[in-house]
Parts: structure tokens; sequence; C-alpha cells
């Protein structure tokens, strides 16, 4: 859903119609990639497609997704990657699993609204 506010659009990312980070990716993809004919898939696929926006994004529903891509979640991203191995850099992979556990790492969430707000022409509001 896209609305016209003071000349610059706002984009709206709606935690209800999603639970897990594919889902995530699914939703991106359909507000940012109809164009395109590959779909957002990955953390730096997701931060990729953000230099080309111009757009002041509104996450709905926020706290579900803060919920959703918590913990739990973030923890079995890391082990995921851990069993599959190559070609992903275990011993990052592993110190991030192990600062996470320790209650020091980034969940899911909080790396999506690091890489949204990473991006200067995008204004991120939470709601």
């Amino acid at each position: 859903m896209k609305n016209e506010i003071n000349n610059k659009k706002m984009t709206v990312i709606n935690g209800g119609h999603f639970s897990d980070l594919e889902g995530f990716y699914n939703e991106v993809s359909e507000l940012f990639m109809n164009d395109e004919d590959w779909k957002v898939g990955t953390l730096d696929g997701f931060d990729d497609i953000l230099y080309r926006i111009d757009s002041d994004i509104t996450w709905k529903n926020s706290q579900k997704s803060k919920e959703d891509l918590g913990f739990d979640l973030t923890k079995e991203f890391y082990e995921n990657k851990i069993r599959i191995g190559k070609p992903f850099n275990i011993e990052l992979i592993q110190n991030k699993l192990t600062d996470l556990v320790a209650g020091n790492g980034q969940t899911l969430f909080e790396i999506l609204v690091e890489i949204i707000e990473s991006h200067q022409n995008i204004r991120l509001i939470l709601d």
C-alpha cells in the first residue's frame, strides 16, 4: 500500500502479513520488486533493493514482527546456517549465535531495522 505524504511516498510493511523471515522477504518483494523477475531471499538482497527506494516506510504491527523475528527464530536461523556449512562463514555465524544466546546479539528484527535505518533516503516508522 502506498500513499503520498508530503510529496514523498509512504510504503507500509505489514507485520500481520508474515510471521517468519521468508514471509518478510515475500512481503517486501511484493512491495518493492513487482517489476523484477527475482525475489528477495537474503539479508544482503534486502539491503541491496533499499538503495533504489525513495520512500518512507511504516512497519505496521512491528511489535508482532519483533516477537516473530525475535530470539527463537534468530537462533534457528543461525543454527540452520551452521548445519548447512559452506558457503556460510561458520565461525562468524557461531560467534553471532553465541552473542545472541548470551543476550548481546541482535535478533532478525533488529538486524532488519538496522538495515533499513542505514539507508539515508528512508525514514522508518515503527507502528
